[in-house]
């Protein structure tokens, strides 16, 4: 009776995909452990940066899937996903991201990442593509590979990136850079290089300039 018992205990481990999640946004990260330990056939971890995921890998621990949020702290960009996946072990890496666009996405699965996540998904849609990656597959979202990036047409906007845009409409409505960070989820100090660039290519000074300039064009 005892070894029946140890045998459906080893048989229902063995069912257990197990997954690290890495990501700084607690809502985020907590939804996506609830929605996957509910299924009944995941274990989850879960960190806020990328120096935890690593030490955890480091230090032994097995996982089907880890996934990496692309902005989190340490990330770098692809910068620790190439690191992670440098890493001794069996594990499948996986970026989710909220911000970073098409062609990110498309170096990640060409870098031989167990998929693209944008955080746009459904939670139906995203435990679905969680399974899937665990299990061995690459997960890539159609849509969103398929979606053609958006082409500025104000005579202002065709000067800028579209992540400077963003930037500047956080100054039209008088953000700091830590909001504007914090909003786009990208770091601080990466919000203050978009700046310096885009006040060079329109022409302003100061962020008070930058506003007007963009406001007297009616790009907002």
């Amino acid at each position: 009776m005892i070894a029946q018992q140890a045998a459906q205990v080893v048989t229902r481990s063995a069912n257990v995909l197990r997954v690290l999640i890495a990501d700084d946004h607690d809502l985020l990260r907590d939804t996506l452990q609830i929605f996957l330990e509910g299924e009944g056939t995941f274990e989850t971890v879960c960190v806020a940066s990328y120096s935890e995921a690593e030490a955890l890998v480091k230090a032994g621990e097995q996982f089907d899937l880890v996934l990496l949020d692309y902005s989190m702290p340490g990330m770098n960009a692809l910068e620790g996903f190439h690191k992670m996946r440098a890493l001794e072990g069996s594990h499948r890496v996986a970026i989710i991201s909220g911000t970073a666009n098409r062609d990110v996405a498309e170096q990640v699965l060409e870098a031989g990442a167990a998929g693209f996540l944008p955080k746009t998904l459904s939670a139906k849609s995203l435990v679905n593509a969680v399974r899937f990656m665990a299990m061995g597959e690459q997960y890539a979202p159609l849509d969103f590979m398929r979606q053609e990036e958006a082409t500025p047409s104000h005579p202002m906007a065709e000067r800028l990136s579209p992540r400077e845009l963003e930037v500047l409409e956080g100054l039209t409505q008088g953000k700091s850079n830590k909001e504007i960070a914090r909003d786009l989820d990208i770091r601080e100090p990466t919000v203050k290089l978009h700046v310096k660039t885009l006040y060079r290519k329109i022409g302003a000074s100061n962020r008070t300039q930058a506003a007007l300039l963009a406001k007297e064009a009616g790009l907002f």
